[in-house]
C-alpha cells in the first residue's frame, strides 16, 4: 500500500479502499488559494488602478495569502497558474467606456485584460477574467488583483455576486512538473 523511491521515502499511500495519499511536496499542486470580494467596493474613481478587495478567503493551503493586503507570497519555488475574475461597473448610467483589469507581481502589472466600448450604448457592467502562468521565486514575489474603470462622468464598483454566486475573485496554484 505504499509506493516508494530508491531512498525508501514514502511517495504515496494507499488506505486499501481506494484513497491514495500523495507524501512528495513536489506531486502537490500547492500552495494554492482562493478568496473573493465579499463587500462592494463603491466610489472607485475613473482611470485609476485599484486593488481588488479579495479579503473573504474559500482555502489558503499553506497560509500564503494576506486576506488584509490582498497579495498571494508562495513559500515555494514554482510557476503559479494565477486567475482573477472581477465584475466591474459604472455607478451612473451609459458612462462606462472602459473595464480593465491586471495580475500585478512585485508592484508591476505583468498581465492585462481590456475591454474599450461606444459610451453610446447601455455598457454599465462587464465581468473579465484573466488567467496566466508567473513564475514565483518562493520567497518575496507576490501577485496581486487590480481592476480600472473609464467613466464619462461618476465612480464605479467592484462587485461582489449576481443571484447569489461570486463575481469577484482571485486564486492561484502552483503548477506540477512545470
Amino acid at each position: 500500500n505504499e509506493l516508494q523511491d530508491f531512498g525508501g521515502n514514502s511517495i504515496l499511500t494507499s488506505d486499501g479502499s481506494g484513497t491514495v495519499t500523495i507524501n512528495s511536496a513536489q506531486m502537490k499542486a500547492t500552495p494554492a488559494f482562493e478568496a473573493y470580494v465579499g463587500t462592494i467596493q463603491t466610489g472607485l474613481s475613473s482611470a485609476t488602478w485599484t486593488k481588488m478587495a479579495a479579503g473573504t478567503e474559500v482555502y489558503d493551503t499553506d497560509s500564503n495569502y494576506d486576506t488584509s493586503n490582498y497579495r498571494f507570497t508562495p513559500t515555494t519555488a514554482g510557476k503559479y497558474l494565477i486567475y482573477v475574475n472581477v465584475s466591474e461597473g459604472s455607478a451612473s448610467d451609459y458612462q462606462m467606456w472602459g473595464a480593465h483589469m491586471a495580475i500585478y507581481k512585485n508592484g508591476s502589472a505583468v498581465k492585462m485584460h481590456s475591454n474599450n466600448f461606444n459610451p453610446s450604448y447601455d455598457h454599465n457592467e462587464a465581468s473579465l477574467f484573466l488567467s496566466s502562468v508567473i513564475d514565483m521565486n518562493g520567497s518575496s514575489d507576490y501577485v496581486e488583483p487590480y481592476a480600472r474603470v473609464y467613466t464619462g462622468s461618476g465612480d464605479w464598483n467592484i462587485f461582489t455576486e449576481a443571484g447569489g454566486a461570486q463575481v469577484s475573485w482571485f486564486g492561484g496554484y502552483r503548477i506540477i512538473g512545470a
